[in-house]
């Protein structure tokens, strides 16, 4: 099979389960060297990663970086230079949610939003382009959300974050525009992962519903489609960024929705 990608180095964060582990099996069988960051069973993580080393042929490891330091956020960027060279593509995945009027809303919890879903990626950003500049190609990828782009009640950290991810996006697109590299957004609308299942079973114990009706009420109302974001919709945006097709493409926010933000 072709691996467009081959000789790539890719770190992905929140890569252990749900759409970041989905994105890094597509980059390892595109050819990637593949750095692994998320939380987990140690277990579950070690399959996990030898599994994607037998079946696609590539080194992958992992490091668990608490994206909510920076430190270790630099820990993780030089592990993964030393073990697997210079970060080629960055995927910021990493999310964290937490859902509650701004007169209720924890400042704790706020902050630890703010660091995991926007910060992190500011951090990481920052670290990995003087090796893309110097080798005059990079991809950096923001996993966002229809969130970056709208707003929603009760979720004010989570939409401010993903506003600012779009943002951040912008400007390293623009700072980087001659450098051979890229720097897009995915803007996706509710992808069926544990963070959204979660969002729905806790929602449906505060309204005394049923499950089945928060998700098609409150999770699906939103998409004119009536249907979930397949993990295939964002992994092959993914791709297609990474390509020679996608090197005009920098600077955007990708809706990948439903039809969410056409309304």
């Amino acid at each position: 099979m072709e691996k467009p990608l081959l000789g790539k180095t890719a770190l992905v964060t929140g890569s252990t389960s749900g759409v970041g582990r989905k994105i890094a099996e597509v980059l390892a069988e595109a050819g990637c060297r593949i750095a692994l960051n998320g939380f987990g069973e140690r277990a579950d993580i070690e399959a996990l990663r030898a599994g994607l080393e037998s079946d696609h042929g590539v080194k992958v490891i992992y490091h668990g970086a608490n994206l909510r330091n920076p430190l270790e956020i630099g820990e993780l960027i030089a592990e993964t230079t030393a073990q697997l060279g210079p970060v080629d593509i960055l995927v910021n995945n990493a999310g964290i949610q937490f859902v509650s009027p701004i007169e209720d809303f924890p400042e704790e919890k706020w902050d630890e939003i703010i660091a995991v879903n926007l910060s992190a990626a500011f951090h990481a950003t920052k670290l990995v382009l003087p090796a893309m500049k110097a080798n005059r190609w990079g991809r950096i990828i923001n996993i966002a959300s229809a969130h970056g782009l709208v707003g929603s009640s009760s979720k004010s950290a989570y939409v401010a974050a993903k506003h600012g991810l779009v943002g951040l996006t912008k400007v390293t697109a623009l700072e980087t525009a001659r450098d051979g590299i890229t720097c897009n957004a995915l803007c996706a609308g509710f992808v069926q992962t544990a963070l959204v299942d979660a969002q729905i079973d806790s929602q449906a114990k505060a309204a005394g519903l049923p499950r089945e009706k928060i998700r098609d009420e409150l999770i699906l109302s939103k998409h004119p489609t009536r249907e979930f974001v397949q993990f295939s919709h964002l992994t092959a945006y993914v791709l297609l960024l990474c390509s020679a097709a996608g090197a005009s493409t920098t600077g955007a926010a990708l809706s990948i929705d439903g039809g969410w933000t056409a309304v």
